[in-house]
């Protein structure tokens, strides 16, 4: 009979040198890290937000049916009714209302050193399309950058552009007056510009990615030099974003960013920066340009100087004829009171006017194109 199996286990000798060897030391672990930190955007929504309700109080205050007897959808919006759409084609309200509100127009920030309107105007809508439109593309455009950079760098950025737009439009359109956030919305657009540009390093499809931002800004441009369009706002946003994107968007490359992720313990060889050479001096050519330009540009509008006067070709920029459409008349206008001096650019005509409103700027440009005509 078989007697079942015994387990022998069999200690190591004392000489052997595995009973000695001392146990490896832990490895440290990384830390878990982003490359870079996501935002919860909250801030491009509060904008939206602030801007419908903005144009609510503007058709409250406006009360068309009180005020004229032509007014779109009375029956049913009653106090919130449209102007007709002879005065206003978007649907919204009167140029009169919106100026009461802080729309901009060059002769109350010359005469009346009404400078806050360069940011009030901004945050008001001319009409329904006006308003669609434009918090549209800031939820397009405005989320990603948010969620990216963060609130406090987007919303600096939002601000300043919009008043570098109407900066721009105060000193080359003179007479009409202007309301909406296209200004801060281009002023976004130049600033994903600037940012491919500054932080060159970090994306793959560079050039791709150029291609395709340039192709977006070009087509909205082009849009710009339809008549009814402030172009100059446009463009003077443009600018101001794409000098702010390398200043408030500049990122860390990749080297700096692993650097820091590193474990605890660890020393570099050689301590990488936290910026390239051309970031910084991207960052410092950019914000010289801002300073200069807005220093002299509010100087030269607070003397009262006209753009046009040194551009001549300028206007173009804003609305260019053709055989589709013409562009408004263009005059130089000086007013007290209900007294109106207006000389037409084109042919150089002038004539006085005693107006019936005196900040009805519709009036003012059917004048306007009466003279030039």
């Amino acid at each position: 009979m078989l007697s079942p199996p015994v387990e022998i286990k069999v200690q190591p000798r004392q000489t052997d040198p595995q009973c000695h060897r001392p146990p490896p030391p832990p490895q440290p672990q990384p830390r878990s890290f982003r490359l870079y930190k996501k935002w919860f955007p909250w801030f491009v929504p509060s904008i939206v937000v602030v801007n419908s309700v903005l144009f609510l109080v503007s058709m409250y205050i406006n009360n068309c049916p009180h005020n004229s007897n032509r007014c779109i959808g009375k029956s049913v919006l009653g106090r919130f009714a449209f102007q007709n759409t002879h005065e206003n084609p978007l649907l919204g309200p009167s140029a009169a209302t919106l100026l009461e509100m802080g729309a901009l127009r060059t002769r109350e920030v010359v005469e009346k050193h009404q400078v806050w309107r360069l940011a009030s105007c901004m945050w008001l809508h001319a009409g329904v399309f006006h308003i669609v439109a434009n918090m549209v593309s800031l939820l397009f455009v405005g989320l990603r950058l948010e969620e990216e950079f963060g609130f406090v760098r987007i919303g600096l950025l939002y601000v300043i552009a919009g008043i570098g737009g109407s900066l721009s439009s105060c000193l080359f359109v003179r007479t009409t007056i202007s309301v909406g956030a296209s200004g801060a919305l281009f002023g976004l657009l130049g600033a994903m510009l600037s940012e491919l540009f500054v932080n060159w390093t970090i994306y793959e499809n560079k050039f791709e990615a150029v291609l395709t931002l340039v192709v977006i800004i070009v087509i909205n441009l082009a849009v710009g030099i339809l008549p009814h369009v402030d172009n100059f706002a446009h463009l003077g946003g443009f600018i101001t974003g794409f000098l702010l994107g390398f200043v408030l968007l500049i990122r860390p490359p990749f080297g700096y960013v692993k650097q820091r992720s590193a474990p605890s313990g660890y020393s570099a060889k050689s301590r990488k920066s936290k910026y390239k050479l051309y970031q910084y001096i991207m960052l410092v050519v950019s914000l010289i340009l801002l300073i200069v330009g807005f220093v002299v540009g509010l100087n030269l509008l607070l003397r009262g100087v006209d753009g046009n006067h040194y551009c001549s070709w300028c206007h173009y920029l804003s609305c260019v004829p053709t055989p589709f459409w013409t562009c408004e008349a263009r005059c130089l206008v000086s007013q007290l009171e209900n007294q109106l001096n207006m000389t037409c650019i084109k042919n150089q005509r002038h004539k006085f006017y005693l107006l019936d409103n005196g900040n009805n700027t519709a009036q003012i440009q059917k004048l306007c194109v009466d003279l030039c005509n």
